[in-house]
């Protein structure tokens, strides 16, 4: 996708109804009544690049969803997910300091599939296989609204920083 083609962005579609990880995200989304729409984009977005473009917003707007294996002190080893403004990218050292763990490493695709259910370019920051710790990226608070991941390539979810924080049970972080 290049930022001059033509989409037709759309909150009803057979994506929409249809696929199973979608629809696990807007369940989760109003169990925490979440205000913000998902919106079929009509074509993969699998960057925040093209997430960006597609939606005509500023990257930094996009919020990435990026999974690592977290090592604490004690030996044991979670899942950690990172959302981040498209805008950035993760500074592995400064968030192991932050959050005081031992290394942080990311996971492969067949990883990411498995503790998610999504496949690398459409996971979403809720719906999630099984619970995991999450990190905020706290530039993502200078938008009015953010887009993250619907639980599909071309699903998109709109919400805000404040709201992400919430149905995420996310850390505010300086991740990059």
């Amino acid at each position: 996708m290049t930022a001059g083609d033509s989409i037709a962005p759309t909150t009803d579609s057979p994506r929409l109804r249809q696929h199973e990880g979608v629809a696990r995200v807007r369940t989760v989304l109003q169990e925490q009544s979440a205000q913000g729409p998902l919106v079929d984009l009509g074509q993969p977005a699998r960057t925040a690049a093209e997430a960006a473009a597609a939606l005509d917003v500023e990257v930094g707007q996009i919020a990435s969803s990026l999974l690592f294996e977290a090592e604490h002190d004690d030996g044991s080893r979670r899942p950690l997910l990172v959302l981040t403004s498209g805008g950035h990218r993760v500074d592995e050292i400064q968030l192991t300091g932050l959050l005081d763990l031992a290394s942080l490493s990311r996971v492969d695709a067949e990883t990411v599939r498995a503790i998610t259910g999504f496949a690398i370019g459409g996971v979403a920051p809720v719906g999630l296989l099984r619970p995991v710790d999450t990190v905020v990226d706290v530039s993502l608070g200078r938008y009015d609204h953010v887009w993250a991941s619907g639980g599909h390539p071309c699903v998109v979810l709109r919400t805000t920083y404040d709201e992400l924080l919430r149905i995420t049970a996310g850390q505010a972080a300086e991740v990059g």
